[in-house]
């Protein structure tokens, strides 16, 4: 008889493999992985990374590169040849990007060095297409760099084999599809892709991730590693579904990426944001899945993360400051769900944490109010300790005669848990988002009724 967590492993593993591409690795990923095993690991530990789309075409607020196919000649001029003289990020600050990241509780950041517009944030020697040819002529990924390695975020790069502009200097009509796209059939922009990557990988130390956003990637892949062993490489080598979450976790390392509203660059107008509740229910998912959330950030022109987005960020935060240990450092549990209730669990195993999605929003629990729940997958032992994350257990503030204990009992119908929301997280008292417990030294119910 499988267990629960055996029968969602085949699950997943059906899914990698049937999925459509954004689920699984792509053609040119499969037969090699070469992946630092332990590296890995410690991408399972990392949960929540901040990804960054970022190119000269952010002032015109339009999709990144891909209105570049189908575009007309006098488009295609414009914007080769003069979007670059007005591309100045005077306002770019990386070190603020950090703060909002750090604050967030993302343990990495993927910059898109090179977008398939072709665009180089960085002082490459292998076009005049990029940033040192803009009024701000400094090395963007280089402040990039150094800014995480300051805060102590793991260095990531976007790098997109396919290269519109140099497609176009080849003369081909640009475009994602055709031979001309792929490297491993077109061995000049093989050949050109490969001088980038070694300078992005020769030239600032250590790098932790590369996304490689391609149809076609082996031998870039390979190339990274060639480079830098202990590289990880995420799209291109393991699963990145791209706007959703697989229905089923997927065996070791993956990570799901999200645009914050419909698109990844900065769009000025006609959009449309996640609030700060729905980006920690969708975390939430993705790690009780195990897998990692990758959510963007798309900066204005002058390079400051627009407020709106910012303000965001900061309402993950402030859950992330007080529920973090139940997202880092975590690993599926054997059971990922019972109804609206989500668990992760340590890498020991000894502590199980319970998100209670079901008190959220227009449901919200309120400040003081005992909630009593019953969890059918979990039993007590003689060891068995309950909290919520954040609180004491202790006071009720201005209520010295409130008894906030957490408390729990085992029955029949299951572990009865009774815990009250005791800490005041905004000044009205309520608190929309998901309360997370921790149970320290309970029991998986291996036969439980369902």
């Amino acid at each position: 008889m499988k267990t629960i967590l055996e029968c969602i492993i085949v699950v997943g593993l059906l899914l990698a493999v049937f999925a459509p591409e954004s689920y699984a690795q792509s053609e040119s990923s499969k037969g090699k992985v070469v992946n630092d095993q332990q590296r890995e690991e410690e991408f399972m530990d990392w949960g929540l990374g901040m990804f960054v789309h970022w190119s000269l075409d952010s002032q015109l607020g339009s999709v990144i590169s891909h209105s570049m196919v189908g575009a007309n000649e006098r488009y295609l001029d414009r914007y080769i040849n003069e979007l670059p003289q007005t591309f100045n990020p005077k306002k770019y600050d990386p070190d603020e990007w950090m703060a909002i990241a750090k604050l967030a509780g993302a343990k990495y950041m993927v910059l898109t060095t090179k977008h398939h517009s072709g665009f180089c944030l960085w002082d490459t020697k292998t076009t005049d297409f990029g940033i040192m040819s803009t009024p701000y002529k400094k090395d963007i990924v280089r402040e990039y760099v150094d800014a995480c390695r300051k805060t102590g975020l793991k260095v990531g790069f976007y790098f997109s084999p396919e290269d519109f502009y140099f497609l176009r200097q080849q003369g081909h009509v640009i475009r994602r599809t055709g031979e001309a796209t792929r490297i491993s059939e077109n061995q000049e922009l093989l050949e050109y892709d490969k001088r980038q990557i070694k300078e992005l990988l020769t030239d600032y130390g250590p790098i932790d991730v590369v996304f490689l956003d391609a149809f076609d990637s082996a031998q870039i892949r390979d190339y990274v590693h060639d480079l830098q062993p202990k590289c990880l490489v995420t799209r291109g080598e393991m699963a990145t579904p791209e706007q959703k979450i697989p229905d089923a976790p997927i065996p070791g390392p993956w990570e799901s990426c999200f645009t914050l509203g419909t698109q990844w660059q900065f769009k000025p107008t006609n959009e449309d944001y996640k609030n700060g509740g729905k980006l920690i229910d969708m975390l939430i998912e993705t790690r009780a899945k195990g897998g990692n959330l990758l959510i963007n950030i798309g900066p204005e022109p002058s390079g400051i993360i627009p407020p709106e987005q910012e303000r965001i960020f900061r309402e993950l935060g402030l859950w992330m400051f007080i529920n973090d240990e139940a997202i880092h450092d975590v690993r599926p549990s054997k059971v990922i769900r019972e109804n609206k209730i989500w668990y992760t669990q340590s890498k020991d195993g000894k502590t199980v944490y319970v998100f209670l999605t079901e008190f959220t929003g227009k449901n919200r629990w309120n400040y003081g109010e005992r909630k009593e729940i019953v969890l059918k997958s979990w039993k007590a032992t003689e060891q068995t300790r309950v909290s919520v994350l954040g609180q004491n257990d202790k006071v009720l503030e201005y209520k010295p005669d409130a008894d906030p204990t957490s408390r729990f009992k085992q029955t029949e119908a299951g572990l009865e848990l009774s815990v009250m929301r005791a800490q005041r997280i905004y000044n009205d008292k309520t608190w929309p988002n998901t309360v997370v417990l921790k149970l320290e030294n309970v029991e998986f119910v291996e036969n439980r009724r369902q």
